[in-house]
């Protein structure tokens, strides 16, 4: 700070100086250089530029509340099973690429307009302010309020209609797009969640080979996996993966379960081995406690282990959980040998499968 500086600071507002201390005032390497001279912009000074300014604000502002209509439509118009091939990203949901493209592009022209009518039209002088006491006495409200009030006066707002009006609007649609996703909260699901893709009959189809299983294909100590009859197919004779909607893998997790083959005499539950065959038993695959695919199995003690949070489930006693955070059993579906002598379904899951929710009484 310059002796010129402190010559306008009541002597109350300045440090104590220690009686041994020395300030060399005019060779202070410190010193307050101040604010450069202000220079106008071309904007200031030319009418021209600067209602070309204004148009390009507006332009922004128009294309946000075209992108948001844009999202709208994408929610309701886009089928959300549709998958395309996009360069460099790959193949995703179609739906999904419409609705964060258009969101994006809404916030970033909402927020490109407002920075450009910042630093075209906006006044750029800066001014210091001195620090004061946080109580503010009459005359700084005063002075705040002739402040803000030439503040909106600088920012042009209310000599640029076009930019008043098309800001308005683009704020008021966006909102628009947090509306419509509350769609998403209906409607209910009803018994949707009860029910999977197993029907009386329907073959086990080996998830890795598309056969259907037969029950020497279930050795002792191994774990297969399982869908029904009609979904394996999807993944084509080779194994290979076709075209899979969204609709496809929601019905497979639902529907994908383990096949153990255990000794008969160590099955404690009776329910348990008459709804197996000849110690083959069919588990959903899903744990009770989060919905995690469960693929650990100990042959010894016939535990199953979910890695996501180690719930523990006994295949010899009705898949009680004897060790974790779930709190219901897992489902065991009821199997039988058909004419074919293949594997097959008695009948669907008896109860819902996966994690719990508040609608399953």
């Amino acid at each position: 700070m310059s002796s010129q500086d402190k010559s306008e600071v009541p002597e109350e507002h300045l440090p104590e100086v220690p009686a041994s201390a020395h300030v060399p005032a005019e060779s202070d390497p410190f010193a307050d250089p101040g604010l450069p001279a202000h220079e106008p912009r071309r904007t200031d000074i030319d009418e021209k530029a600067a209602n070309r300014a204004e148009r390009q604000v507006a332009f922004l502002f128009v294309i946000s509340m075209l992108a948001t209509i844009g999202f709208i439509w994408s929610y309701v118009g886009i089928d959300k099973d549709r998958i395309i091939d996009i360069f460099f990203f790959g193949k995703i949901g179609a739906q999904n690429a419409a609705l964060g493209g258009t969101l994006g592009i809404a916030l970033f022209c909402i927020g490109a307009g407002a920075i450009h009518w910042a630093r075209t039209l906006m006044t750029d002088e800066e001014i210091v302010q001195e620090r004061h006491e946080f109580t503010s006495d009459p005359e700084t409200r005063e002075y705040a309020i002739r402040e803000f009030t030439q503040g909106a006066s600088d920012s042009v707002i209310g000599r640029r209609p076009l930019i008043r009006r098309t800001m308005i609007g683009a704020m008021a649609l966006v909102p628009l797009s947090g509306v419509v996703l509350l769609r998403d909260l209906g409607p209910m699901p009803g018994t949707k969640l009860r029910h999977t893709e197993w029907k009386p009959g329907k073959e086990l189809i080996n998830e890795a080979t598309g056969l259907p299983i037969k029950p020497d294909d279930i050795v002792k100590g191994s774990l297969t996996m399982a869908l029904p009859e009609g979904l394996v197919e999807k993944y084509g004779p080779a194994g290979q993966k076709e075209e899979l909607s969204h609709g496809w893998l929601e019905k497979a997790g639902m529907s994908a379960i383990l096949l153990v083959r255990l000794e008969p005499k160590d099955v404690k539950s009776k329910k348990e081995l008459a709804w197996g065959h000849e110690g083959i038993v069919a588990y959903s695959k899903i744990c009770t406690h989060v919905g995690c695919p469960i693929g650990l199995y100990e042959q010894q003690t016939h535990h199953l282990l979910c890695p996501c949070h180690q719930s523990t489930f006994d295949l010899a006693d009705d898949g009680k959980v004897v060790f974790g955070p779930a709190a219901r059993s897992l489902p065991q579906l009821k199997i039988h040998v058909n004419e074919a002598g293949n594997l097959a379904a008695s009948q669907d899951f008896a109860e819902p499968v996966g994690a719990s929710f508040w609608e399953r009484g």
